[in-house]
This record gives C-alpha cells, structure tokens and sequence, in this order.
C-alpha cells in the first residue's frame, strides 16, 4: 500500500514537472509587454551615452522614460503633442495599460549618429532611410514625433490614438506617433508604407 501510494505521489510530482515546464515555455515564447519598442527587428540599434552623445541629445533609459520624466528626450518634444500623449497615457494608465517613450525628442547629433548604425545595420543608406531619417528631415529632431513602449500600450493608441489627435504613421514602425490635431473629428490620415514613401522626409 506504501509503495502505491508512494509511486502515485512519484506520478504526480513528474505530471506537475512537466506541466510547469510547458507553462513557462509558453509564457517564455511570447513578447512582453513591457518590451523596449526599440529592440524590436527593424528599429534603430540602442544607443548608449558615450561622452559625445548623452541625455542631452534625447537619449532615454534602455527601458524607456515616463511621459511626464524631465528628460531632455520628453520635455523637448512639441508642447500639444506632449500635452496630448499625456492625456492618453492617463487615460490608458486607468486601464491597467503603461505607455512609456521609448524615443523623443533627438538632437541632430543623435540622429545622425543613429542613422550611420542604420546604415552599417541593415548595409545601405537606402535600406536604412526604411528606419532612420536624416537629421534634417526627421521629426524627432523637431520634437513632432515620438516612439511608444509596449506592445499594450502600441496597441491601445492605434485604436483610441485618434481621439486624442495621436496617429500612427508608418505601417513598419507602429510605435510611431505624431500629432494630428483633427483626427479626433476626422480620423487619422492613411498611413505611409514606410518613411520613405513620407514626401516631408524627401531631401
């Protein structure tokens, strides 16, 4: 009788074993939400402070900055859309959903240097302009841009974005939101393949 009981407690414990290494497997095998859009396949390469390029140029914590953190990155992104992204945060952060930037505002220092890891990443200036505008082009150095974190958060703002004029831009980059002050009336404009198809980014 011992050994029976002793071989179902055996049966049970392998069952439990196994069935604990498929959860985390599942669980492991999907992206969290909390995931840096930056690190997603086709975003920019990270960039680190190096003396050269630091806060000041608009760089932001690896995980991403809250929208209302005094990082040059933030507080230097236009006035309406921040105001904007605020309201929305908010009101996403009531439905258990945290929207974080995960880039801003640029200087051009930054953004150029992040366009020559674009080009030394993806092998060509063209295939980098896919990711990475020039400085003189790009609207996170005018602070009319900014990229979002998680993927809740991408998600959330690409269905209820519109009513507080944030838009999505770039069917290749969906954590890319600029303002659009008459898409809560209108609905947002149609959305570029990627920006090079974006006339404003033409040299």
């Amino acid at each position: 009788m011992r050994r029976t009981i002793v071989r179902r407690a055996v049966a049970l414990s392998l069952i439990g074993v196994v069935a604990a290494s498929i959860v985390t497997a599942v669980v492991l095998s999907q992206p969290s939400s909390s995931t840096s859009l930056e690190r997603m396949p086709g975003t920019p390469p990270i960039s680190e402070p190096d003396g050269t390029i630091d806060e000041a140029d608009g760089i932001l914590p690896s995980g991403g900055a809250s929208v209302d953190d005094g990082h040059a990155g933030v507080t230097n992104l236009d006035g309406p859309l921040l105001s904007a992204l605020r309201e929305a945060a908010r009101d996403a952060s009531a439905r258990g959903i945290h929207v974080s930037i995960t880039s801003g505002w640029r200087s051009a220092e930054y953004q150029d240097r992040l366009l020559s890891e674009a080009v030394a990443q993806y092998g060509s200036r063209e295939e980098a302009a896919r990711w990475v505008a020039t400085a003189a082009t790009s609207l996170h150095v005018s602070g009319d841009a900014v990229d979002v974190g998680s993927y809740d958060a991408m998600d959330w703002l690409a269905e209820h974005g519109a009513a507080y004029g944030l838009c999505d831009v770039y069917e290749n980059e969906p954590w890319h939101f600029e303002l659009r002050p008459d898409a809560a009336t209108a609905g947002c404009p149609p959305t570029y393949r990627d920006p090079t198809q974006d006339p404003r980014l033409q040299p």
